[in-house]
């Protein structure tokens, strides 16, 4: 299987399957000399596990993640780092009978069609546990952009039709007049069983959920990201474009079904006077009046805060009566049973935050030698 390894100069390789023995990844480019510790990447492994609400799949897993290597006397080595975080509580005989059929809105029938051969334990590489390497290697990118002075604040923005009221701009407004900080409100969304910012909205996505679970039904919703902090100048001007860059990194997390990235699919319904954003100097420094390109130009951050949005289909696994094809092409209804989300949005916040860091460190890594400049600095 091609297609496990993620970035150029920050890269990652996740490997594993989500009945099978663990889930790991390699972190491959990751400078020498970084404090780095399990805790440090537990904490983020801790708001992807299962089981945290009821609003999760009941699999009861610790996640915990060793470090196999490139980590010396607490510091990172500059050689490829492993990590690993074993599998305890498998239930492979729920999904037995699941060998027989394909399921409407999984991967079985792609699989099957790619390479005649599927691990239907769970999706193996398919299933939504892939993301723990995601995540593992995410929060390394994070500690790292954290001492660049890169910020991240990423939430639910809307559990099915419940959206909350605030946009992002307003949050940043309102962490900049000092309503509240950045770390009030990231405690706020991590206490939160959805990860929402806004209460109001979280417990009436709630009881929205709770109606979904009595129909043995389940929930799609919007995740919602803003990365403050971030230089003029990062990504490529044509392939690598930092927004291509991060619409790929999102759109490879398996239940995401849409990208946009600041006004988005609203930019199409604008005038050019009214998407352009403009800009003035304050106190010596560029301000935008408005953020409509989410902080991206050409391909290239503009120093604004980059604001995104993916959208993630419901959780294809539901107890209610399906109608599908058996291995035999035979017309069969089916019901699901086993263990799922009833939605995926709300574990599904970090793994964005993740990918969206792996991507940015990888085009600040591949920035160094864009100009003389840069050179100078570092061998000088």
């Amino acid at each position: 299987m091609a297609g496990s390894t993620f970035g150029k100069h920050f890269q990652i390789t996740t490997w594993g399957e989500s009945h099978g023995k663990g889930i790991g990844v390699v972190v491959d480019g990751c400078p020498a000399g970084l404090a780095l510790c399990e805790s440090d990447i537990q904490k983020f492994l801790d708001r992807r596990k299962p089981g945290k609400s009821r609003y999760s799949t009941p699999r009861k897993e610790a996640d915990n993640v060793e470090i196999l290597s490139g980590v010396f006397e607490g510091r990172t080595t500059g050689t490829p780092i492993s990590l690993v975080v074993f599998n305890q509580d498998q239930r492979s005989r729920d999904y037995g009978d699941i060998a027989t059929y394909y399921r409407p809105g999984h991967a079985d029938l792609t699989f099957d069609g790619k390479y005649g051969f599927r691990d239907y334990r769970g999706g193996g590489r398919s299933s939504g546990r892939e993301t723990i390497g995601r995540v593992a290697g995410g929060a390394i990118a994070i500690k790292i952009l954290n001492q660049l002075g890169i910020t991240f604040l990423t939430y639910a923005r809307a559990i099915g039709p419940i959206t909350i009221p605030l946009t992002a701009n307003d949050m940043l407004n309102n962490i900049q007049s000092r309503k509240f900080s950045l770390q009030e409100l990231q405690e706020h969304i991590l206490s939160d069983p959805l990860y929402m910012p806004d209460s109001v909205s979280s417990e009436k996505a709630q009881k929205y959920l709770e109606s979904c679970m009595e129909e043995t039904d389940s929930a799609g919703g919007i995740v919602e990201s803003i990365i403050a902090g971030v230089p003029v100048g990062i990504g490529e001007p044509v392939f690598d474009k930092l927004d291509a860059n991060l619409a790929k990194a999102i759109f490879s997390i398996g239940a995401v079904k849409g990208f946009e990235i600041g006004s988005g699919f609203a930019a199409a319904a604008a005038k050019g006077s009214e998407n352009n954003d403009s800009m003035h100097m304050e106190d010596g420094r560029l301000c935008f009046d408005t953020n409509h390109a989410g902080g991206i130009l050409g391909g290239i951050s503009n120093g604004a805060p980059i604001v995104f949005r993916a959208a993630f289909k419901p959780t294809p696994s539901i107890a209610a009566t399906q109608q599908t094809i058996n291995n035999a092409k035979e017309s069969i209804s089916i019901s699901i049973h086993g263990r799922h989300d009833p939605i995926i949005v709300p574990r599904a916040v970090v793994v964005v935050e993740c990918m969206a860091a792996l991507t940015l460190m990888d085009l600040m890594m591949e920035n160094q030698g864009a100009a003389m400049e840069h050179l100078r600095k570092m061998y000088s």
